[in-house]
């Protein structure tokens, strides 16, 4: 495991201590999670993207097309 030392403003500060406490863990434990979740955010957008990239308005259209034209069911119509 490694260590950084981090400078944060007052305020900030402040506010990781209070929701920590909160949460009821650490603030190392409650920036670990927040570093994690943000970079789980960061790759998955990344990862989104490449699939984007990957697709075909032509192939979706030809698949969707292939869906037949009728009314939903009773269960699954929107009021």
């Amino acid at each position: 495991m490694s260590t950084i030392s981090i400078r944060l403003p007052n305020y900030l500060h402040n506010t990781v201590r209070q929701l920590a406490e909160t949460e009821d863990v650490s603030i190392n434990q409650f920036v670990t999670l927040a570093v994690a979740e943000k970079i789980s955010a960061l790759l998955t957008e990344n990862y989104i993207e490449e699939r984007a990239k990957k697709g075909s308005r032509k192939k979706f259209e030809s698949i969707l097309s292939k869906v037949p034209n009728v009314d939903p069911e009773e269960k699954d119509k929107i009021k």
